[in-house]
């Protein structure tokens, strides 16, 4: 036996049920074995496999016992030369099994492996290659110094920032969604540690493998999508106190002369995290109307400055009982009048923040207006103030934009573009039209081979996609894997660098599966 790959299941039939979809598509010319160990899913996923896939190893557990003994589980009775341990939310290339195999047997000093990684909106997971979290690696990720300068041999050893993500390397720890090993390293130096329940085991087996005389690589030349569950998102506080807990039983295990500095030190990043986490979040919320408000009050600052220059009146002054209402009056119209209006959407569409800054002027206009004449501003400031903010605020959304900080949509449709074979087309246009969803269907050949009635039906070829989603702002394709292959499906999602585009992969023309959506066709 050649490989045995073993994935631990919980409630994510779907993701698994594509998952193994695609490990089979990987496997056909290769002697392998598929355990999956499932903890007491209530999602129906035992029943999917027995159904779907009867040459499944299945282990059902009745209890949840947690990542590594469930693995463990497995890893005992697999009898393939190498071990894979597979997380269910992710999508392998139908060589990606025969590229490590090639290149492990090539390297006989080599204990683990580990692959590039991309999310579901196709861009690259730094998680793909990690050094050992050290109590001053730890240290540098936890409070913010490795974010700060990412390519630094210093400072960015957590994610190895400094190496090319497209370059063979050798690493210090694996990545637990996809953990390449062999057997018989597995066999001398111990299997996933119990002690951890969820994260840390990776880093520990890693660790361990190393310390044992062997080498653990980053191997970037086949590619795997790894979706990553809700419970698991970096910015949940969730994830901030089990990461940094399991962190705390990694460090007393191998780091004991500091383990007690290291827990102090964890203990306080911990509570600063979980509070930066739910900062983070306000701020990603309240981004736009943050972003507004500080450039109507530079607006302000700048226009009082320059009105001697101007031969403005002396319109804002602090001080005096209208100064402060006076700043609030411009403020407040423009973010009510983007609020009421839906300016404020996560796809921000310009007509609506053009009508919520004509809804802004209107306010600001009107409220000005009752004010008394002595505090309230003159038309000469007025239409200074309001040129200022017509100009900024779509100049902000423009610019972020650019920079990826913002899905911007020009009208109303929602580009969507479809990438399979006619039928499936008209099906996910039949879906569409139930939604009953203002969308505009780009159909994409799945080949770069088009017939005189396929240029009549399709809008471009599979090359093309790229430059497709990019000139009508697409916010959303759909592949079909009946129509391509899976690695054509990922090679076309790491191309654009836009984490706004939501992919979504058809499993048997059934369901279309995301990155956090799952709807049936």
């Amino acid at each position: 036996m050649k490989l045995s790959i073993i994935i631990v299941n919980y409630n994510v039939k779907n993701f698994l049920d594509q998952c193994l979809n695609s490990v089979f598509k990987g496997i056909t010319k290769i002697e392998a074995e598929v355990f999956v160990v499932d903890n007491i899913s209530t999602d129906g996923s035992v029943e999917m496999v027995q159904k779907k896939y009867p040459s499944v190893k299945l282990i059902a557990n009745e209890k949840n016992v947690g990542f590594s003994i469930a693995n463990n589980q497995a890893i005992k009775i697999a009898k393939g030369e190498y071990i894979l341990l597979l997380n269910p939310d992710t999508v392998v290339e139908e060589d990606t099994f025969e590229k490590c195999i090639q290149f492990s047997d090539n390297q006989t000093e080599l204990g683990g492996l580990g692959v590039k990684m991309i999310d579901g909106n196709g861009i690259f997971l730094p998680e793909s290659k990690r050094g050992l979290p050290t109590p001053s690696v730890s240290f540098y990720k936890i409070f913010g110094l490795s974010s700060l300068f990412p390519k630094s041999k210093k400072f960015a050893k957590y994610h190895l920032g400094y190496l090319n993500e497209d370059e063979t390397n050798e690493i210090e720890i694996l990545s637990g969604a996809y953990m390449w090993m062999r057997k018989s390293v597995l066999d001398e130096i111990g299997y996933l540690d119990e002690g951890f329940f969820m994260y840390g085991e990776d880093i520990d087996l890693s660790y361990r493998i190393i310390q044992a005389g062997y080498k653990n690589y980053y191997f970037p030349k086949t590619k795997i999508i790894h979706y990553k569950g809700e419970s698991t998102k970096k910015g949940s506080i969730n994830y901030v106190f089990v990461f940094y807990n399991a962190m705390i039983i990694f460090s007393k295990k191998h780091f004991t002369k500091n383990a007690k500095a290291f827990s102090f030190f964890i203990n306080i990043a911990i509570y600063l995290r979980a509070a930066l986490a739910l900062i983070v979040r306000f701020i990603n919320y309240f981004k736009l109307p943050l972003i507004d408000t500080g450039f109507i009050l530079l607006i302000l600052v700048l226009l009082n400055f320059l009105k001697p220059y101007l031969g403005f009146p002396n319109q804002i002054e602090i001080n005096n009982e209208y100064g402060l209402l006076n700043v609030l009056l411009v403020v407040m119209s423009f973010i009510t009048g983007q609020a009421i209006l839906k300016g404020y959407t996560q796809t921000v569409r310009i007509n609506r923040t053009l009508w919520g800054m004509v809804l802004g002027t209107v306010l600001l206009v009107g409220v000005n207006a009752i004010f008394p004449k002595e505090y309230s501003f003159s038309n000469k400031f007025l239409i200074s103030i309001l040129s200022g903010i017509i100009f900024i605020i779509p100049s902000t959304r423009f610019t972020l934009n650019y920079f990826n900080k913002l899905k911007l949509r020009k009208n109303n449709n929602k580009s969507i573009i479809v990438t399979g074979d006619k039928p499936f087309i008209e099906k996910i246009s039949n879906l569409v039209e139930k939604q009953q969803t203002i969308s505009e269907l780009l159909k994409i050949n799945p080949s770069n081979n088009c017939s005189t009635e396929d240029e009549d039906f399709f809008i471009g070829k599979k090359y093309q996609l790229k430059d497709i989603a990019q000139i009508y702002n697409t916010s959303e394709v759909i592949f079909s894997s009946n129509n391509m292959t899976y690695k054509d499906i990922i090679e076309e999602m790491s191309q654009p660098k836009n984490k706004y585009i939501d992919y979504k992969i058809s499993l048997r023309n059934e369901l279309l599966i995301g990155g956090s959506t799952v709807e049936k066709i």
